[in-house]
């Protein structure tokens, strides 16, 4: 490795965005504010833009969360770079698409209508907006269900729309109205400002506002609609819905591991106990799926998991946290079947674990240490109830204990510290990097290795392209 010191840092300032990028969300954590989060993440997108403009568009490819790639795809269009190198814009643009078709349509189009509030006007603004709107499978669907977003993106990208859909969106109400329309859906959302029967052949979230217009009770709607929810709404409403005495319960067989984990964590203990054979089932199923073909190819791993009161996270975030340890104990259980698991709190039971007392990790670091472990993963927000005597313990033993890194070790933390406008880490002797969605537990591992200072920015920026071009020809 032949870089400099500024290197170096530069390096590590990517790796702090890079951790923001995945685990932030904008909105209000335990220890800080939405305002607070905004603001650090504003500053921190406005900084790699302007002083490594090539690496910022090359994160799309790593695992960040969609609101910072809304970001990112938002700077890149609004603000692009007067000159570059035509390879690197044209992995640019495939970046920008590919991001978006695999983004939720809803974020798409809060980020269209937002250029085009703020006059975004160039012509790659709107070639970017007439592909992603050409390659939508229903428009119909989505003229119903993000009428503002597609009547804001056509008008502004001038995008001609079929016939119906054109009508629907943009006639007066008089004539719209008067159309005979082909397409279900629209007939159903003509329908229903008049009939509430005529309410649950629309999507749920459409449904919704029409159920309140006509004032359908609650458990009336719920009932109704039931057949109409998606596998995710319904895990949404599951704790409402239980409320008023309707079942909503799906197909766990089948649903992404952090949202199962979420969904499990707001069940009470007494339905976990009850339904364990069930949960326990569906938990080790998704973490298999997550783990793909690397189930089973980690070494002996060790995980600290943070079930500290802190991990109940926030009331629009809540129990995100500690779902995200839930998550990484099940998927490292597939990925290294011999490993072990350690809670803060001493729990040993994982499907009836529950946010609770202070956070000492420098104990459960210790207890998986002893069981010999190839590498150690530890998921917290960093915050400890003894910060000096856990960053002391961490540093003694590797100079003195581990010297030659035997045992790797890397901390992942799925909350963004917007004071320290970074990832709050547990000791200078151990890499940390942002933890989103657990799937992408391999991979991050990976990118952790560029915290320990011996790979730097030349390595990092290899390590990203390479990345990036793997995400691009990826089907």
């Amino acid at each position: 490795m032949t870089d400099t010191y500024a290197d170096l840092l530069a390096c590590e300032d990517l790796l702090l965005f890079a951790g923001a990028a995945i685990s932030s969300t904008g909105q209000r954590e335990f220890h800080s504010g939405a305002a607070e989060q905004r603001l650090s993440l504003e500053f921190l997108h406005e900084y790699v833009h302007g002083t490594h403009p090539d690496v910022y568009a090359l994160t799309l490819a790593l695992h960040v969360n969609d609101h910072n790639a809304a970001m990112v795809v938002h700077r890149l269009l609004s603000a692009p770079r007067s000159v570059a190198p035509a390879e690197e814009r044209a992995r640019e643009n495939g970046l920008i698409r590919r991001r978006l078709a695999k983004m939720p349509p809803q974020r798409v189009y809060r980020l269209f209508t937002r250029l085009a509030r703020e006059r975004v006007n160039n012509r790659r603004t709107r070639a970017v907006m007439r592909a992603w709107i050409g390659a939508r499978p229903n428009l119909a669907l989505d003229a119903v269900k993000y009428r503002s977003g597609l009547r804001a993106a056509a008008r502004h990208a001038r995008v001609d729309l079929p016939g119906e859909v054109g009508v629907f969106l943009f006639s007066p109400p008089a004539k719209r109205r008067r159309h005979r329309y082909g397409s279900p859906l629209l007939r159903a959302h003509g329908r229903a400002h008049y009939s509430a029967s005529d309410l649950y052949d629309l999507p749920y979230t459409v449904a919704e506002g029409f159920a309140a217009h006509h004032r359908v009770p609650r458990v009336v709607f719920l009932e109704g609609v039931r057949e109409r929810a998606t596998r995710a709404e319904r895990l949404r409403l599951s704790e409402g819905a239980r409320r008023h005495g309707v079942d909503t319960r799906v197909d766990l067989t089948t649903a992404p591991l952090l949202r199962l984990c979420v969904y499990v964590l707001s069940l009470p203990l007494s339905e976990r106990r009850d339904r364990r054979a069930e949960l326990e089932d569906a938990l080790a199923g998704s973490a298999l799926r997550a783990a793909g073909t690397a189930a089973g190819t980690w070494p002996r791993t060790a995980a600290v998991l943070d079930d500290s009161y802190s991990s109940i996270g926030s009331p629009v975030r809540r129990h995100h946290p500690l779902a995200a340890a839930l998550a990484c104990h099940h998927l490292i259980r597939a990925l290294a079947p011999e490993g072990s698991s350690h809670w803060v709190s001493g729990h040993t039971d994982p499907l009836t674990v529950r946010p609770t007392g202070p956070t000492h990790l420098a104990e459960r670091i210790l207890d998986a240490l002893e069981t010999g472990p190839a590498r150690v993963v530890v998921v917290s927000d960093g915050h400890d109830s003894t910060p000096p005597l856990l960053a002391d313990t961490l540093t003694l033993w590797r100079r003195h204990v581990d010297p030659g890194r035997e045992t790797a070790m890397v901390h992942l933390n799925p909350v963004f510290d917007a004071e320290g406008l970074g990832m709050r880490p547990l000791s200078p002797a151990v890499p940390t990097i942002g933890l989103r969605d657990p799937h992408t537990l391999p991979s991050l591992v990976e990118l952790a290795r560029f915290g320990e200072g011996r790979l730097g920015l030349s390595d990092l920026r290899e390590h990203l392209r390479a990345t990036a071009d793997a995400y691009l020809e990826a089907t």
